[in-house]
């Protein structure tokens, strides 16, 4: 099937309930709400970003403990797009995510732009996240203040991936290794097995 012969289905009730609760989910992230943040993820769970591989709940208590003890961040969001089908349904969403190290005594702005796929599944009639991938497209960093000088070397970043080698280079600095096997477009092929199998997920039918 092509794109151009694909219908899509009116937008539904349902459609705003499942883009709401990852919004929320976000929100609830960036605001410290960490009970809120973790109701909306199933026992079981499984989340794959840059610096966590694991468990929704642990996802929770991980980003407590990195945002009240090492590095805070906060995401900018672009629109959900929704597709459900029975008690399954995929979200993506586009996020720029920032955040506000310290590089070589210099305070910066890391902006890490991605999008974040869900899956959620109903349970008694209530949507939860049951899995979360981040597919990277680019990212660049800036000094905090304008007029100061930030200075990278270009030989370290030879070996890492375009779509998030600031990314990888500026967390590694901060004890946070990131593995070269991530989701991003430079991998078109890698990118759409992760859309394929969210869809057999969720039973959307190839696309």
């Amino acid at each position: 099937m092509t794109d151009s012969q694909v219908t899509e289905p009116p937008v539904t009730l349902e459609d705003l309930r499942v883009g709401q609760l990852v919004v929320r989910e976000r929100e609830a992230r960036d605001r410290w709400w960490w009970e809120r943040m973790r109701s909306h993820y199933l026992p079981d769970s499984v989340v794959t970003l840059s610096w966590f591989q694991g468990t929704g709940p642990d996802f929770v208590t991980r980003s407590r403990i990195l945002s009240e003890s090492a590095i805070p961040s906060r995401h900018r969001l672009g629109p959900p797009s929704t597709r459900i089908h029975g008690d399954r349904a995929i979200v993506s969403l586009p996020a720029a995510v920032e955040t506000y190290p310290t590089v070589d005594g210099v305070p910066v702005v890391l902006t890490a732009h991605c999008r974040l796929l869900y899956r959620l599944r109903s349970v008694d009639g209530e949507w939860r996240i049951a899995q979360l991938d981040g597919v990277y497209e680019r990212d660049e960093i800036a000094p905090a203040v304008p007029g100061q000088q930030l200075t990278i070397d270009p030989a370290e970043l030879e070996g890492l991936r375009a779509p998030y080698r600031l990314l990888a280079w500026t967390t590694a600095r901060n004890g946070y290794p990131v593995s070269q096997d991530l989701p991003a477009d430079d991998r078109p092929e890698q990118v759409r097995e992760i859309y394929r199998r969210a869809e057999a997920w969720a039973a959307l039918g190839e696309r």
